[in-house]
């Protein structure tokens, strides 16, 4: 087959189609069977096993070798930098807890269904990250005064769009600058997963994942904005197939619970004892520290007790005790971040299926 019919083909299936009330399709499965959420029980711990993390790999996990990958800082830029992975690794090191969550996280609960990786509400993680700061290497370099953006680059790449590029994303230059944004090379102590970037990725704390590039290869300093697919057509907030629409940027406030007692296999819904149970979870946002949660009883709230944030980009520890009665129950639970916004308990839908924060939904039977 031609390499013009390649791309007709591409062109033509790249779309992933119309949102729909149907049921998953096959390329839905074909995704969830390579990308996979963190369990919820896993919310009781306050690192996420790098096994338990939700993942997303939009392409293929490259194979990189850490002898000879290089870094390549470039561009609009005084000095041009190669960095070996040893060359990162002896600069100053900064080791900080980072909740992850990805910007589809909880799409196949919208109705009508945004076609994409189907998340329900497992698309997060918090992992302790060490790498170095980004700004320093930047300052290094000596960006041009005319630089705008930084457009970071992964060594994964594909089609979309009916085009084929590497995973790309940018920052302004002063979102790059932010003394958080960091270079990282470990996940929980241990060098980085393979499927988490290994050697290197970019973590941006705050932002949705798609934010945090994997197996990052080169970092070039632009005078105008950049326009790759996952930055100008990827990742917005939209009413309908036609853009532009407003960028996804940082974290919307969520709160999330263990779900209680224990699970009927296919159905997922729990089973409790009736009596004291104690409700437990974690809340984050990128917008402000989380200021409260609510646990909503059969649709009446009450307030949960909240520990001390993890950390400034970390999720935050949240618990109340429901004193269970037999019969059936609906569990919900929300948070309020320093901004004041608040988790709604109604979706707010759009076309990508992105940011969809809405309140947890728990069904119970109590025995």
């Amino acid at each position: 087959m031609s390499k013009h019919h390649t791309k007709q083909r591409a062109a033509k299936t790249a779309a992933p189609g119309q949102p729909t009330e149907g049921p998953l399709t096959h390329e839905e499965l074909q995704l969830s069977g390579r990308n996979h959420s963190m369990p919820l029980e896993a919310l009781q711990d306050d690192i996420t096993p790098a096994g338990l993390h939700y993942l997303l790999i939009h392409f293929d996990i490259p194979h990189l070798s850490p002898e000879t990958w290089r870094l390549r800082l470039g561009g609009a830029v005084d000095h041009t930098l190669e960095l070996t992975l040893e060359d990162i690794k002896a600069r100053p090191a900064v080791t900080m807890p980072v909740t992850l969550e990805c910007a589809g996280n909880g799409r196949s609960l919208l109705e009508p269904r945004p076609l994409s990786q189907p998340w329900v509400l497992g698309a997060v993680g918090t992992a302790e990250w060490t790498g170095t700061p980004l700004a320093p290497l930047l300052e290094e370099a000596g960006l041009a005064s005319d630089a705008v953006e930084l457009v970071f680059t992964g060594a994964d790449n594909g089609i979309q769009g009916g085009a084929e590029e590497p995973y790309a994303r940018s920052l302004s230059v002063a979102e790059a600058m932010h003394p958080e944004v960091m270079l990282v090379y470990a996940m929980n102590g241990q060098p980085l997963p393979l499927q988490h970037g290994f050697p290197l990725r970019l973590l941006v704390p705050g932002w949705y994942g798609m934010a945090s590039v994997k197996w990052l290869t080169s970092i070039e300093a632009v005078t105008s904005r950049f326009m790759g697919w996952q930055q100008s057509v990827a990742y917005h907030y939209l009413q309908g197939p036609d853009g532009p629409g407003i960028p996804v940027t940082h974290i919307r406030v969520r709160s999330l619970m263990v779900p209680p007692g224990i699970p009927e296999f296919f159905t997922r819904r729990r089973i409790v004892d009736a009596g004291p149970v104690m409700l437990h979870g974690r809340a984050w946002s990128g917008h402000g520290e989380v200021e409260r949660v609510e646990v909503g009883i059969d649709g009446e709230w009450m307030p949960a007790h909240l520990d001390a944030p993890l950390g400034d980009f970390a999720w935050r520890s949240w618990s109340m005790v429901w004193v269970a009665s037999p019969g059936e129950h609906v569990l919900r639970c929300r948070a309020m971040d320093t901004s004041g916004a608040l988790q709604p308990t109604e979706q707010v839908w759009n076309y990508q299926g992105i940011g969809n924060n809405m309140a947890q939904r728990v069904e119970v039977t109590v025995r």
